[in-house]
């Protein structure tokens, strides 16, 4: 749905400013506390919005199921904010990049722990550093 549509990039980066406003001001569900928009992808029609967010909240299904309940009411609040003829359908999707980036760095930083653990032997390295006559002599 990504769309290179200059028209399209303007009204998603709108989209996604104005939906965290209102999550921020309007909202009271309890189910959208800790809940962060992260993009938002908007069809060359403007018909159709995928939005894409994330939660500090490790139950994400009840973050999107009280996002899905609240899409009417968030697309009138961005009718009444945006001056457009008509409001994309909106669309709700938990992005996982955040927590698989979380996850990568993780492991990047047990690797690294690990690695500081063990002993290097620096005899090899000082080997392979000189050329085959250096190493002889």
């Amino acid at each position: 749905m990504s769309n290179n549509n200059p028209r399209s990039r303007r009204v998603a980066e709108q989209i996604l400013q104005e939906l965290a406003d209102i999550l921020m001001r309007e909202m009271k569900d309890p189910r959208v506390v800790g809940v962060s928009f992260t993009a938002v992808d908007v069809t060359s029609d403007l018909e159709h919005a995928k939005v894409w967010f994330t939660t500090f909240n490790p139950d994400h299904q009840s973050a999107l199921k009280g996002l899905a309940s609240a899409a009417g009411f968030l697309r009138s609040e961005l009718a009444k904010r945006m001056s457009i003829r008509t409001v994309p359908k909106l669309n709700f999707h938990h992005d996982e990049s955040v927590e698989r980036g979380a996850y990568l760095s993780h492991l990047i930083d047990q690797a690294v722990a690990e690695d500081r653990l063990r002993p290097h032997d620096t005899t090899e390295v000082d080997t392979e550093d000189r050329g085959p006559d250096e190493a002889q002599g």
